[in-house]
């Protein structure tokens, strides 16, 4: 056998048993202590164990609930799937014996962000859970000529109260103030003047 295949042959097997990255690498999707909280719009699937008639994909309606057989209504404001699946088992329970209960969510139909203005196209995004306003930016195919890329707006909407955060984008990309480009939340709009 060629030495250069054995050789080849070890460091893709050490580089698949030993998966290494940067200290204290993430993934780039959910930071570490994070957990995805579900939101109105989004797709759940939910199934028990040995119980064929609980096998359902359940819609998250605009009020944060939803319904499943023999458990009712389900809020799920600002609350991770684990936390919906204990609730979910803790109901069930009155029910079955021992419910082994599984949420998971199918589509992330509800983290919506909206980029409107001197972008190449505006619109309603339908995104993962961590994308910041460099990323949204992308995504609307970035700005046209006429764009005052140095005056961009956040809109944020908490409660009853509404806040626009600043966003100079000659900074971020100049390696400047990358404090600006934080993770959008749900509903925010980015606004390119």
């Amino acid at each position: 056998m060629n030495p250069n295949n054995v050789f080849f042959s070890a460091v893709v097997c050490a580089m698949l048993l030993f998966p290494v990255g940067p200290a204290g690498a993430q993934d780039d999707n959910v930071a570490v202590g994070d957990s995805y909280k579900v939101l109105a719009g989004d797709l759940l699937h939910i199934s028990v164990w040995k119980e064929e008639d609980l096998q359902l994909d359940v819609l998250v309606r605009p009020d944060a609930t939803f319904s499943f057989p023999l458990a009712g209504d389900i809020l799920t404001d600002g609350r991770s799937v684990l936390e919906l699946q204990a609730e979910l088992t803790t109901r069930l329970s009155r029910y079955i014996s021992e419910p082994v209960v599984t949420v998971s969510v199918q589509e992330v139909l509800g983290n919506r962000i909206y980029v409107i203005g001197q972008v190449q196209r505006p619109g309603v995004f339908v995104v993962n859970p961590r994308v910041d306003v460099l990323q949204a930016l992308a995504m609307a195919g970035g700005g046209t000529p006429f764009a005052a890329l140095n005056d961009i707006k956040i809109l944020r909407r908490t409660g009853n109260r509404q806040q626009a955060l600043s966003f100079r984008y000659n900074d971020v990309v100049k390696g400047r103030n990358l404090e600006q480009n934080f993770i959008l939340e749900p509903g925010d709009v980015v606004v390119v003047p």
